[in-house]
Formats: structure tokens, sequence, C-alpha cells
């Protein structure tokens, strides 16, 4: 049933309200990104996981206080684990707790995909990273990648490529 201006709401006089509508801004999903992990690896299968946190680190990640530049995946006796990722605990935390900001936590994957990640690390050059947190349904997920290291070649490459196409996108514009 369409609204007519009489009705809509913050209208005065039958007509509709001066000034631009503003758009509630939607705060991002995405929590932390590890950028050094693009520009280190070369990433070529990526696995969704769960993360087993305790409330303080829920209530830290809300508030965006993860940071994943120095964090790696740890594979041990049949199972994922995140280390050196840190999550700073809000002031407001719990007096009966000692958040520790760089606890390690338990990657929650299906036996599958563990099995792919264990048998992808046995190969030479290969290794597991994270490579963001981000929010899923209410569920905090960490994307993680199986990787192979650059040369150092791969990374100018990967610099000239990016400084390229940043040309040509000025070069688009002026025209």
């Amino acid at each position: 049933m369409p609204m007519t201006l009489a009705k809509a709401p913050g209208c005065l006089y039958n007509r509709a309200p001066m000034g631009k509508a503003k758009k509630a801004k939607t705060p991002s999903s995405t929590v932390a990104q590890n950028r050094k992990a693009r520009f280190d690896y070369h990433l070529e299968e990526h696995f969704e996981a769960g993360l087993a946190l305790e409330g303080w680190e829920v209530k830290s990640l809300r508030e965006g206080k993860a940071n994943l530049s120095e964090a790696y995946i740890l594979l041990r006796d049949g199972e994922a684990y995140l280390f050196g990722a840190r999550i700073e605990p809000l002031p407001t935390a719990s007096t009966h707790i000692t958040p520790d900001p760089l606890r390690n936590r338990k990657l929650l994957l299906h036996r599958r995909e563990l099995a792919r990640i264990f048998s992808g690390v046995q190969k030479d050059g290969y290794t597991c990273v994270p490579v963001s947190l981000y929010w899923k349904r209410g569920l905090a997920k960490l994307d993680i990648a199986l990787a192979k290291g650059k040369q150092k070649f791969d990374k100018r490459a990967t610099e000239r490529e990016r400084d390229w196409n940043r040309q040509k996108q000025r070069l688009l514009r002026r025209n």
C-alpha cells in the first residue's frame, strides 16, 4: 500500500521533507584482516573455521579490538589452534577473570577439512595462515588458507602489477 505524502513520517503541510535522506550505516562484518598474508603468500585453498572464544573475547570482537598481523595456525594432535592473534580486553571486562590477549584459541573445523589442511601442510613449502576474522550470522568466523610462500621476485611482480593497475585507473579517469 503506497504511503501518501500527508501520512509520511516527518512531513508537514502535505509535502516531502527537505534535504537528502540519510542512510543508516551498516557496520562491516570484517573484524580484522591479515594483509601481510596476502603479500607474503600465494593463497590457494580457503577454509572457514569457527573459534572457541570466551565471553570477554566476543565483546572485544564486537568492538573491533582484534589483530591478526602476527597470528599463525598450529596443527597438533588432529586439531588446529590459532596462535598469536591479539584480542584486546575491554576495560569493562569482568573482575573475576584475568583476560589473556594472546590466548591460544581452538579452531572448529570438520574432520574432512582438518584432513585436507594436514595433508596440504605436509607438502613442501605449504603452510596454513589466517587471512581474516569476521562475523557470519552472529558467529565469529576465521578465514584460513593453505598458502605457499612467495619469493622476493614474486612480491616485486605483485607490487608492479598493483602500481600498473593504479596508473591504468588514473588514465581512465582523465579520459
